[in-house]
C-alpha cells in the first residue's frame, strides 16, 4: 500500500513552495502533486529533471525521495532476487518497485549515451519478461505485462539510438514484441506508442515516408479512442511524412488536426507522460524544413530550442535542424553557431538522431570549409568520431 513521501514533502517546504506553486512551475494540476506526494506514482522521465531543478536537487537525490513510497523496508535488491526465484508469489508492491526501477532508467535516456544504458535495460527486460510469464493471473500479471511492453519499447529505442539509427531490424523486433503484448492486453496506448516508435524507424532511419505515413496513421487510429495526447503526437508524424513527400497541403491539414488533439490533452490523459510542451514546435519546424520553408522552420525551431535544456538529445536534433535551415538561407555564421551548440550536446549524449543530422549539416557546410570557424567545427566533429 502506498505511503506518503514525507521527505519529498519536506523538501518542497524547504524551498518554500506550496503544492499549487510547484504544480504551476511544472505545468501540471495540483492533484498531480498530491498524488506523487502520497506515493501513488511519480513524474515521468522527461519531467524529472525539471522536478529536481524546482526542488533544488539533482536527479539522484530526487530518485531517493521518490523511492520512499515503496511501503516496505525490505531492500530493493532482495525483493527483486526473491521475485526472480519465486515469480508465482510476486505481489503488487514488487511490481510497483520494478516499475520505479524502469522509470529511473528511462529518465536517464536524455542525459547519457544509450550505449551505457543498454546492458541494464536488457537485464530489466529479461527479468520482467520472465516474471510476467509466471506471475499469478490478474492485476499483478497485467501490470508486469504492461511493464514488459514499455521495457521492450525502451530497449528498441536504445538499440536504435546506440547504433546511430542504423540497426533498424533489431529495433523493430523489440517494437513488434511491444505491439504483440499490447494487442494481447487490448491496450491501445501501448500499441500506439510502439507503432509510433516503428514509424520513427521508417521516417528517420529507412527514409521511407510512405511506410512511415502508414504507421503514423495506424498509431493515430489506435490512440484516438483513448488519448488526445498520443493521437496528436501521431498526427504530427503524419504531417512530417507528408512533408517528406512534398505535400504541403496534407502536411498543414495534419498539423492542424494534431494541434486540435494536443490542445485537448490534460494531465489525466492516458499518455500524458509522452507529451511535452515543445512537441508541436519541434515537429512543425522539421516539417517546414522538409518543405523548404526555411523562415517558418526557424521561427518554430528557435522558439523550441531554449525550452529543451532538460531533453538534450531532442535539443541536439532541433539545433541540427536549425543549422540546416540557416545554411539553406546562406547564413553561415549563424549556422556554425548552432552547429557548435549541437556538438556540445553530442559530446555528452552521443544521441544517434542528433549525430546523423549534425553530420548532414556539416556536409552542407563544405562549400565554406575554408572559413576558419567552419574548419573548427569540422575538426570538432572529427574529434567526436574518434572519441570512444
Amino acid at each position: 500500500m502506498p505511503i506518503k513521501r514525507h521527505r519529498l514533502i519536506q523538501r518542497r517546504h524547504t524551498v518554500g513552495l506550496t503544492q499549487e506553486a510547484l504544480a504551476e512551475r511544472l505545468g501540471v494540476d495540483r492533484s498531480t502533486i498530491v498524488r506523487w506526494e502520497s506515493g501513488r506514482g511519480g513524474p515521468q522521465p522527461w519531467m524529472r529533471p525539471r522536478f529536481a531543478a524546482a526542488l533544488g536537487i539533482n536527479i539522484e537525490e530526487l530518485q531517493d525521495l521518490l523511492a520512499e513510497a515503496t511501503g516496505d523496508d525490505t531492500p530493493r535488491r532482495q525483493r527483486r532476487e526473491h521475485a526472480l526465484r519465486h515469480p508465482s508469489r510476486i505481489d503488487l508492491t514488487t511490481a510497483a518497485a520494478l516499475r520505479d526501477d524502469f522509470t529511473a532508467l528511462a529518465s536517464r535516456y536524455d542525459h547519457a549515451p544509450s550505449t551505457r544504458l543498454l546492458a541494464e535495460a536488457g537485464q530489466q527486460l529479461t527479468e520482467i519478461t520472465s516474471m510476467a510469464s509466471q506471475a499469478p493471473a490478474g492485476r499483478v500479471q497485467r501490470d508486469l505485462r504492461i511493464l514488459q511492453a514499455d521495457a521492450s519499447t525502451l530497449m528498441g529505442q536504445l538499440v536504435w539510438d546506440a547504433s546511430q539509427r542504423r540497426d533498424h531490424a533489431t529495433a523493430r523486433t523489440y517494437y513488434d514484441q511491444s505491439v504483440s503484448v499490447a494487442q494481447h492486453l487490448r491496450d491501445h496506448v501501448l500499441e500506439a506508442h510502439a507503432l509510433l516508435r516503428t514509424c520513427y524507424v521508417a521516417l528517420y532511419g529507412a527514409q521511407d515516408p510512405h511506410s512511415g505515413l502508414s504507421l503514423a496513421h495506424q498509431a493515430a487510429t489506435s490512440a484516438k479512442p483513448v488519448s488526445h495526447a498520443l493521437t496528436g503526437i501521431a498526427l504530427l508524424h503524419v504531417a512530417e511524412a507528408h512533408a517528406m513527400l512534398g505535400s504541403s497541403t496534407d502536411c498543414e491539414a495534419a498539423l492542424s488536426q494534431a494541434d486540435r488533439h494536443l490542445s485537448k490533452a490534460d494531465s489525466a490523459d492516458a499518455a500524458a507522460e509522452l507529451l511535452s510542451p515543445t512537441q508541436f514546435g519541434r515537429l512543425a519546424g522539421s516539417c517546414y524544413l522538409s518543405l523548404g520553408q526555411h523562415h517558418r522552420a526557424r521561427s518554430y525551431l528557435e522558439a523550441t530550442a531554449g525550452q529543451l535544456q532538460d531533453r538534450r538529445k531532442s535539443r541536439t536534433i532541433v539545433l541540427g535542424n536549425l543549422t540546416l535551415a540557416c545554411i539553406r538561407q546562406r547564413e553561415v555564421d549563424t549556422a556554425v553557431a548552432y552547429l557548435d551548440q549541437a556538438i556540445n550536446e553530442l559530446e555528452d549524449t552521443r544521441g544517434g538522431g542528433g549525430m546523423n543530422i549534425v553530420f548532414s549539416a556539416a556536409r552542407e557546410l563544405r562549400p565554406w570549409r575554408q572559413q576558419p570557424d567552419v574548419a573548427d567545427v569540422h575538426d570538432r566533429l572529427l574529434a567526436l568520431m574518434a572519441a570512444p
